[in-house]
């Protein structure tokens, strides 16, 4: 399996793993957060959204920010943001640096850096 393989691989399990409680519960952030429409969406949420073309498959969303950072894929999370759905992407750089992105999950660019 090369590179790209296990990054999807490693992706959809941690995808699979995700749940939304433990998103809206992260340090800092007030349990009412789900609710203000900035938490994290669930497996069926997130497979309604990919399913109706509201947003790219984690993937593509990976493609896009390819060229940016190399690594393995550890954490990926559908996320609300500012009325706008991203990718929370954590990823373990091949020089052992962990690497956390956003990516807006509609258009597949990469919008900021955590």
């Amino acid at each position: 399996m090369g590179t790209v393989g296990r990054v999807v691989a490693v992706a959809l399990l941690a995808l699979a793993g995700a749940r939304a409680p433990a998103c809206a519960q992260e340090p800092g952030r007030p349990a009412h957060a789900v609710e203000l429409g900035r938490g994290c969406l669930n497996q069926k949420e997130r497979r309604a959204l990919v399913e109706n073309g509201t947003v790219l498959r984690l993937a593509a969303a990976m493609h896009a920010v390819k060229s940016r950072v190399s690594g393995t894929l550890v954490r990926a999370r559908l996320c609300r943001r500012h009325d706008a759905l991203v990718y929370l992407l954590t990823v373990l750089a091949h020089d052992g640096k962990v690497e956390r992105l956003v990516v807006d999950a509609a258009k597949g660019t990469l919008v900021g850096e955590r």
